[in-house]
């Protein structure tokens, strides 16, 4: 039988992580495109490091929201958040291409990522704005969609967050949201391996840089590949 193949990704260039250990950890990177947070400087320096270090970079695009750090649900037009998703990775695009790599998925940041699970409008948006790009999500409207266009669809787990009964994300809100202890990380990482394609390490906890090396750790010793799913 094949190894388990597993992509580890991170979240980086929101001037709240520390992108550059990070990158050395995982195997692809969502980078911010200044709509919740980052910039082009910032952009240029994640980029540039991903492509010496041989890690994928993908477009992690966002309401127009820095006060929020996109966190906050909105009611935008499918033409605006269109134009928005294709500014974003269209900024990302140029800026990966100088550094001598490309932009290879979408993911969308905070409240969009949930609201894409359910709100088909903003799901078809989404993927009108951003070309043929595979898509990196939870299951739901956006990746449905995405695969009814023909384009690759990635399902994503998260070892730090707690989940509800149903396989949803428990709300930052509420109790249980986050899990902070280093093996309860590990542990859901392994387990979520085996449903995943992509496992998400949060950069802006305490202590992330070594859960994100335990995870690897962990998951190297169960035997499972670490690859960037695109």
């Amino acid at each position: 039988m094949a190894p388990r193949t597993v992509d580890l990704n991170a979240d980086l260039g929101e001037e709240v992580t520390d992108d550059a250990a990070l990158l050395a950890v995982v195997t692809s990177a969502n980078v911010a495109c200044g709509y919740h947070a980052g910039n082009a400087a910032i952009m240029r320096a994640v980029c540039a490091d991903a492509a010496r270090l041989g890690v994928a970079v993908g477009a992690q695009v966002s309401y127009d929201d820095r006060e929020h750090f996109g966190r906050v649900a909105r009611d935008v037009s499918y033409d605006v958040l269109r134009n928005q998703v294709a500014d974003q990775v269209g900024t990302l695009a140029e800026i990966a291409a100088a550094a001598g790599t490309a932009v290879r998925y979408v993911k969308p940041h905070g409240a969009l990522y949930h609201r894409v699970i359910d709100d088909d409008e903003q799901a078809a948006a989404v993927l009108a704005g951003s070309a043929d790009l595979p898509v990196l999500g939870m299951p739901g409207a956006f990746l449905r969609r995405a695969v009814r266009a023909g384009r690759a669809a990635f399902r994503e787990g998260f070892p730090d967050r707690g989940y509800t009964p149903d396989g949803r994300l428990v709300l930052r809100s509420e109790p249980g949201a986050l899990v902070e202890e280093e093996d309860r990380i590990v542990a859901q990482a392994v387990s979520l391996a085996a449903d995943v394609d992509s496992l998400c390490l949060h950069g802006d906890s305490p202590g992330a840089v070594d859960h994100a090396r335990g995870v690897r750790a962990a998951l190297e010793d169960a035997g499972v590949v670490l690859r960037a799913f695109v």
